[in-house]
């Protein structure tokens, strides 16, 4: 089964070409990156929203700029709330400066009108919003230290109960799908401890969100196999009922000092162009096979940040110089 949602982050597009960076087709042909994506088969773009970053940079006027030259390419939105100033991510979900003296009460009603705010801001600016994740790989809560998973689970239930009512509050129509985003998709225990947890605790119920969205790396854990992506995905599609996506993961071109083992069955996936069009096949098979709709890579034309968090030294889908190396057109084929 073909992926639905087939897509790419491309968030940091605008700070890039502020630095003097550009483009090229898989010929050499300079061209804005929204017109490579889309010939090469990207029909989706993720962009990371931020509330009050310094300097603007993914902040709403950020990705209303953003989103607007995705929507004149013919690129569908899929906007990634990271509820911080800066990144949120397992190990840190720092509540943004402007709210760090609220109690819970008064947070769980920002996130609301913050939300609201930015759904706001897409409708008056004509652009339609398919996904919506409220929050960024939240498996340990979002808002710290009151929406600290492992101290207040009833609080991170809440302010996520609370930015889906924004979302379906809001002016923007048609009204978005909803995703909650957990890290390590192949962790079934991982996921199912998560989604139980704050399940049980009240204030987010089923109906608050539409999709399960994942991470997927294969060099953060040998644990992370094919097959247990595969098999979480459906253990998770069969148990919740919910859309299921892959809407982190990247493969290498050069890895020569890997910080932990690569797992068993993506040993023999090289570490270069082909390699990537091999990972990305075999993620959309395994995604497919557990009944998923969407894959996306991370950030694949980040040309100065090439290792994209990984011990690996290159895992864009372009070189140096911006020049597609040739697989980015697996979107085509998945």
């Amino acid at each position: 089964m073909a992926q639905s949602w087939k897509g790419v982050d491309w968030s940091s597009t605008i700070l890039q070409e502020s630095q003097g960076r550009s483009w090229k087709s898989s010929n050499g042909q300079t061209q804005p990156l929204e017109t490579i994506l889309k010939d090469a088969g990207v029909n989706t773009v993720r962009q990371r929203i931020w509330v009050n970053p310094s300097g603007g940079t993914y902040n709403l006027d950020y990705n209303i700029r953003l989103g607007k030259r995705a929507k004149a390419a013919g690129l569908a939105i899929y906007l990634d709330f990271h509820y911080a100033d800066d990144w949120a991510d397992p190990g840190k979900q720092p509540t943004p400066a402007a709210w760090r003296n609220y109690n819970i009460d008064d947070l769980t009603w920002k996130i609301y009108n913050y939300t609201k705010e930015v759904m706001d801001g897409f409708q008056s600016n004509g652009l339609a919003l398919p996904i919506v994740s409220i929050g960024n790989e939240i498996r340990n809560g979002l808002l710290w230290p009151l929406g600290k998973l492992d101290q207040n689970p009833y609080n991170t239930a809440r302010l996520l109960h609370s930015a889906s009512a924004a979302i379906k509050d809001s002016t923007i129509s048609p009204k978005p799908r909803i995703m909650l985003h957990i890290d390590n998709g192949w962790d079934w225990g991982l996921q199912q401890w998560w989604y139980d947890t704050v399940l049980k605790q009240g204030p987010l119920v089923a109906s608050d969100y539409d999709i399960q969205g994942v991470s997927y790396y294969p060099f953060y854990n040998e644990k992370a196999t094919l097959a247990s992506l595969q098999s979480s995905l459906r253990q998770m599609k069969s148990k919740y009922n919910k859309a299921i996506q892959v809407v982190e993961t990247n493969w290498p071109t050069s890895c020569s000092n890997p910080s932990r083992p690569f797992p068993a069955d993506v040993k023999n996936i090289p570490f270069s162009v082909e390699g990537q069009r091999q990972w990305m096949q075999k993620v959309a098979a395994a995604t497919s096979a557990a009944g998923g709709e969407g894959l996306f890579y991370w950030e694949p034309a980040w040309i100065d940040n090439a290792g994209l968090g990984s011990s690996c030294g290159w895992n864009l889908m372009v070189d140096n110089q911006g020049r597609d190396m040739g697989s980015l057109n697996v979107f085509q084929q998945i």
